[in-house]
């Protein structure tokens, strides 16, 4: 359930921080030289008495100190004041960023449930950062603000089953390849009198041409279809265009090496054209390398 809960969520992120950056700019002015506690704590009451089921709402000055009590649904904690919640996500994201943020699912200190908390920065007339507004939410709650509609609902479940008809597909092409390439290896080439390198390098091509095409069906089952996407790294589209190309390359190197030593024994002159290939298969590592460095850091930012 936990898990179906968190996949719900990472859905529906963008909508539900839409939702909740539309509560703090409609009842809390920013970026005024009368900002205070006072003038915006009934603000932040206000909010937290529309959403009802909202765990709790308080406030954090510039150093992500708390600087006022912590308003649950039943009872106001004042022992929260003076807490440092600079090492927080919601604390540090938020000024980060200049923008509301929501953060990850994490246990809440007030339940014990999975929540979520949204947080506001918020500046005087000259652009310092005064504030941090905090507004705790159970899990459950944020889902259903942020519950795709049926059209959406609608088109995921079409693009899931239409990546799992083409990922089966890809897999019964990869077992194809890999049992040519064993059988032509295996079979037709591993008695002596019939050996060549020629053969056991086609049959290594079928056989990487295979992993190649297996890996990318993995990657569209894993994250297209069971959702696993992996935080901070390579993930998605990226990541299964970087799998394949790399095993392109392994392919083409294969091949490249195959025709170096085909031209070096039976025409010399058409070498030249597997240095095209190794000068292909150079420029491709390179540009892969630009790809990834570039991909990663904008996944880091």
């Amino acid at each position: 359930m936990v898990i179906s809960d968190i996949q719900n969520f990472s859905q529906g992120r963008t909508k539900a921080r839409a939702y909740f950056c539309y509560l703090f700019s409609k009842n809390i002015q920013n970026r005024l030289p009368s900002l205070s506690v006072e003038s915006i704590m009934p603000s932040l009451l206000k909010i937290k008495a529309d959403l009802q089921n909202c765990d709790g709402v308080y406030l954090l000055d510039s150093h992500g100190v708390q600087i006022s009590p912590t308003f649950t649904v039943t009872e106001q904690i004042d022992e929260d004041v003076g807490k440092i919640r600079s090492n927080r996500a919601y604390y540090y994201r938020a000024v980060r960023e200049s923008r509301c943020t929501i953060t990850d699912p994490y246990p809440s200190l007030i339940t014990g449930d999975l929540c979520v908390t949204a947080s506001q920065p918020l500046y005087d007339e000259h652009g310092e950062l005064k504030y941090v507004a905090c507004l705790d939410m159970p899990l459950d709650e944020v889902i259903k603000i942020s519950r795709l509609s049926v059209s959406d609902t609608f088109f995921t479940a079409i693009f899931k089953y239409s990546y799992a008809l083409f990922s089966f597909a890809l897999v019964a092409v990869a077992l194809l390849l890999f049992f040519k390439g064993i059988q032509s290896f295996f079979v037709n080439e591993i008695l002596p009198g019939q050996f060549q390198i020629k053969d056991v390098f086609e049959a290594t091509i079928l056989i990487t041409l295979a992993l190649a095409i297996f890996d990318l069906a993995k990657t569209l089952i894993e994250e297209e279809i069971l959702g696993r996407n992996k935080e901070n790294s390579i993930s998605g589209p990226h990541k299964t265009m970087v799998r394949f190309l790399g095993s392109i390359i392994i392919a083409l190197s294969i091949e490249a090496l195959m025709l170096v030593f085909k031209f070096a024994i039976t025409d010399p002159q058409m070498l030249i054209y597997a240095l095209y290939i190794v000068a292909g298969v150079s420029m491709l590592l390179v540009t892969l390398a630009v790809y990834i460095k570039f991909t990663k850091l904008k996944i880091d930012e």
